[in-house]
């Protein structure tokens, strides 16, 4: 093997560390938004109680103010009940009332539920709100213990990066491009190693997908300085160091 892949292998080993390093990186990040978003979600059930609780309190509006006519009607059929002239009069003035009184009890029932609801609320709204308290806590301590690991994270993914630049440069163009594609496919994985199964037969393997390789590969990669790729995995195929000797 040549320059080229020795190049590429070089490469890969950078590559290898910065998904690495980047791996951390996004894991340290995703602790503290996932704390962010259970705060969120406090927040939110918070605001959806007082919505509910507020809608409540305007029903209750209108239930009193509902019970407040009904009130003024029954006391005009209690008025009417009085001047009744003839029973026929009377039972029917009797019906309307009794009816009133049996609507005024449902929206009665009705208001009490809806209080009930709301203390109920209440009591939500003050447990949630010690649960956010006790979120926004831990958030807190959480951005203090990873605030400096992140900045150090950072700082070595732009070591590493730069590292990955310089064994880039020492790549052709066309080859950087298939080594991108194919680490892209294999979450970073561009690289794969033959591997020799029977010395006797020349029985060859790619590491990567442990399907079989033509001698021809394996015979050009000892005397020619130019991509192979697995005929299965289309890995960048490259020779251990005892098989180049």
């Amino acid at each position: 093997m040549g320059p080229v892949l020795h190049g590429l292998i070089k490469l890969q080993s950078v590559e290898n560390r910065l998904r690495a390093v980047k791996s951390k990186l996004t894991r340290c990040r995703r602790a503290v938004i996932f704390q962010e978003n259970q705060l969120r979600t406090l927040q939110n059930g918070f605001e959806a109680k007082h919505e509910e609780i507020k809608l409540a309190k305007v029903q209750i509006d209108r239930f009193e103010l509902e019970l407040k006519t009904r009130d003024d009607h029954i006391a005009k059929y209690r008025a009417r009940l009085n001047m009744a002239k003839t029973n026929k009069e009377y039972s029917a003035i009797l019906t309307e009332l009794n009816t009133s009184k049996a609507d005024n009890s449902k929206v009665e029932s009705q208001m009490i539920d809806l209080m009930k609801n709301i203390e109920a609320d209440d009591a939500d709204c003050i447990e949630i709100q010690k649960q956010i308290d006790e979120q926004k806590e831990k958030l807190d301590e959480l951005r203090k213990s990873t605030e400096g690991k992140t900045t150090e994270l950072e700082k070595e993914v732009e070591d590493v990066q730069a590292e990955w630049d310089q064994a880039a440069d020492g790549v052709p163009q066309d080859t950087l491009t298939v080594f991108k594609r194919v680490a892209e496919t294999y979450d970073g994985e561009a690289m794969a190693y033959i591997e020799l199964q029977d010395e006797k037969a020349q029985v060859y393997t790619c590491d990567g997908c442990f399907m079989s390789l033509p001698t021809e590969i394996v015979n050009q990669l000892m005397t020619k300085d130019e991509i192979m790729r697995c005929t299965s995995c289309t890995r960048i195929l490259a020779l251990k160091d005892s098989e180049t000797e």
